[in-house]
């Protein structure tokens, strides 16, 4: 008994074989429409998080004066409206002031959230460009699979995102300890000062410890997206039979593109054939090249190449010749030159005039019409 073993599915990424392949440009195209781009989200955070703290450095101050003004104006209105109503408030005098609280505090902040989308959105740009696509957003029961949550939890991503967080978070903290630690002296007397004076020093020790922590970030993002881009380039890698496949999808079979050359060669064969017995003459080799030869004033001005062949096709072509009573002369030179340079239902080139003129010459001669 003969067992037959198909060894393509003990390949390392089973039937196709190992992906060795670099992606073609094909597939990247595919995967950028699915959503699938060489993107870190590290790069945004870290972005982001820099942004802040400069906007709260240099903007803090504004708002913390914007803040206290809209706080006094709102404070002083509240006893005059308690005055005026017998110190009752009415319901829609306290939606009123809430409203207007409400919108003073949006119009202050505004800038802060307006700045970080921006960071945000040129974050992502930067990364993987413009392409709006929401393919992402559409529902994959797939994902809903159980089987697969629990690979995607215990895979090597999983586990290189673990790593990743916990050095993160080891980073971030030794960085703001150390600072701190600097700083632990003067934040101990923050009791000692005035209130705005702390105020003033803790927003300060809070921006310049954010400030650093965002740089230190932006470091840990610019080797996370060297690493995403790494690992994208190798989740995105084909074997040879991918290749092949995309290859036939975009191109054709090749055995179908064969066919279908052949069958337009057999299909000028025939064409020529049928217009052979409008020759005056076949040129041949003698045996490996023959060509047929018209020359009609009336259709062209030079000599025309009616149908040309080597080996079998050359046999054919002197075969239909004798039934139809063409003249065959043998010119080894000129039916070399003639099948290599003149195709079907050309002219022929002047640097053959004389050749041909002086072998038509010698057929009309013969057919007594000089």
């Amino acid at each position: 008994m003969i067992l037959q073993y198909n060894l393509q599915f003990f390949a390392k990424d089973g039937p196709g074989g190992e992906k060795t392949e670099p992606a073609t440009e094909k597939k990247l195209r595919d995967a950028r429409k699915e959503g699938q781009v060489a993107k870190s989200r590290e790069v945004a955070n870290g972005l982001g998080i820099l942004c802040l703290f400069l906007i709260l450095k240099f903007y803090v101050g504004t708002m913390g004066t914007r803040f206290w003004e809209m706080f006094h104006t709102s404070y002083n209105s509240i006893p005059e409206t308690l005055t005026f109503w017998g110190g009752n408030m009415p319901q829609s005098e306290i939606r009123l002031l809430f409203n207007e609280l409400l919108a003073g505090i949006l119009l202050i902040i505004a800038p802060v959230l307006l700045i970080g989308f921006v960071v945000a959105f040129l974050a992502d740009v930067m990364q993987a460009k413009w392409k709006v696509t929401g393919k992402p957003l559409k529902p994959k029961f797939s994902k809903l699979n159980p089987i697969k949550g629990f690979k995607k939890i215990f895979s090597a991503n999983a586990l290189v995102e673990l790593l990743k967080s916990v050095a993160k978070i080891g980073v971030l903290v030794y960085i703001a300890y150390s600072y701190l630690q600097d700083k632990g002296t003067l934040l101990f007397s923050l009791y000692d000062m005035p209130l705005m004076q702390a105020i003033a020093l803790a927003g300060e020790t809070v921006t310049d410890l954010g400030i650093r922590i965002a740089a230190v970030y932006m470091l840990i993002a610019l080797a996370d997206y060297i690493y995403q881009k790494f690992k994208f380039s190798q989740d995105m890698r084909m074997t040879k039979q991918e290749i092949k496949d995309e290859f036939k999808q975009a191109e054709g079979d090749p055995q179908i593109k064969g066919r279908i050359r052949q069958k337009m060669r057999e299909a000028s064969q025939r064409r020529m054939m049928q217009d052979l017995p409008r020759a005056d003459v076949v040129i041949t080799n003698p045996t490996h090249y023959a060509v047929a030869i018209q020359y009609d004033p009336d259709v062209a001005d030079a000599p025309l190449v009616l149908a040309k062949g080597a080996d079998h096709l050359a046999a054919r072509i002197k075969e239909i010749a004798r039934e139809n009573h063409i003249e065959i002369v043998e010119n080894k030179p000129l039916a070399r030159m003639l099948y290599a340079n003149v195709d079907v239902g050309q002219m022929v080139p002047p640097e053959l005039y004389q050749a041909v003129a002086e072998v038509l010459a010698f057929v009309y001669k013969l057919q007594g019409k000089i």
